[in-house]
């Protein structure tokens, strides 16, 4: 089985800020995660990446918010765009 799009979403906002996240559905897990999801989601503004989740293999399930990389807990797709958005969300609103 090849791995299959979720789903995919890219926003150029008024201020040129990039939102952007892609998800598949993959044969098996991207080591060291276990679900079968391989996704990134980025937030970037004025080509500096503010704020990333992501799957990598060898570091599993992770964040970036503002340089700092943090361990993620991935439940679900929703949950993990929910997530991403209110981590986006919440930087926007200080800016």
């Amino acid at each position: 089985m090849a791995a299959t799009l979720i789903t995919r979403f890219k926003e150029v906002t008024a201020e040129g800020d990039i939102i952007e996240f892609v998800v598949w559905l993959v044969p098996s897990p991207v080591d060291p995660s276990r679900h079968l999801y391989k996704y990134r989601a980025v937030y970037v503004v004025d080509g500096e990446r503010i704020v990333g989740f992501d799957n990598e293999r060898g570091k599993g399930d992770h964040k970036h918010v503002r340089g700092r990389e943090s361990a993620y807990a991935f439940s679900t797709v929703e949950t993990m765009i929910e997530d991403f958005i209110a981590e986006v969300d919440a930087i926007r609103r200080r800016r």
